[in-house]
């Protein structure tokens, strides 16, 4: 590990200091980006986390953040996932190429669409949504995905799946990998995002769990998550 990483429960996560620290590292390193947040230092399997420690863990959540600053980080800050993947379209867009995956085919091709509108001339040279249904499949979207040779790759499933699949990927094509969750449903409008008060209390999972009971069983993972993280044994 560099001087601005940390071992938290095993998986190594990246102290980012700013959107640009963490934007010039993304365009000088093309791996697997990763969003941490308390329920993947706690529940995420093995192999996920064997891929994120080969590839770069950042702070996506507020627990994340709390616990590199009680190791010695304390400059840093939180960088969410959803908004990652526009900031490098952003900054980007004019000379990458792009691969998008993931989200029903409705939002999918919202997506993409919006995508198409907001930045004239982006060079989308792929996208699928996520309902890959067998072997076939999905074996024929990692061979398109190594063909077409993006630079940046979208992969929003889900995790663990979606970086079961950016691993995968990555065998065949060295590229930028961003695992982005419900991040298409949040920018086509099909889900609201937290409202930028409760963005800026860092209450973004209360406000999905408001708006989500069924997620009530992942938000258990907050409990070891605090007892190892008061405790020093994260």
């Amino acid at each position: 590990m560099n001087d601005r990483q940390r071992s938290l429960n095993g998986i190594i996560v990246n102290g980012f200091r700013s959107w640009d620290e963490l934007l010039d590292y993304v365009d000088r390193d093309r791996r697997i980006y990763v969003a941490i947040n308390a329920e993947k230092i706690i529940a995420a399997p093995d192999e996920v986390r064997e891929m994120i420690n080969r590839n770069v863990g950042y702070c996506d959540g507020i627990g994340a953040v709390k616990a590199l600053k009680r190791k010695g980080l304390k400059d840093i800050v939180r960088l969410p996932g959803c908004e990652l993947w526009l900031k490098i379209i952003e900054r980007y867009h004019r000379d990458w190429k792009f691969y998008i995956i993931g989200a029903s085919p409705e939002v999918h091709e919202a997506t993409v669409r919006k995508l198409r509108e907001q930045y004239p001339g982006i060079n989308i040279v792929g996208h699928r949504d996520g309902y890959i249904k067998d072997d076939a499949a999905r074996e024929a979207l990692i061979a398109d995905v190594a063909e077409k040779r993006p630079d940046a790759v979208f992969v929003a499933m889900g995790s663990p799946k979606q970086e079961r699949l950016m691993g995968e990927m990555q065998q065949r094509h060295q590229a930028v990998y961003v695992g982005l969750g419900g991040s298409y449903d949040v920018y086509t409008g099909a889900v609201k995002r937290a409202p930028r008060l409760w963005q800026k209390l860092n209450l973004e999972f209360m406000y999905r769990l408001v708006r989500q009971p069924s997620r009530w069983r992942r938000q258990l993972n907050y409990i070891p998550f605090l007892y190892r993280l008061y405790t020093g044994k994260l």
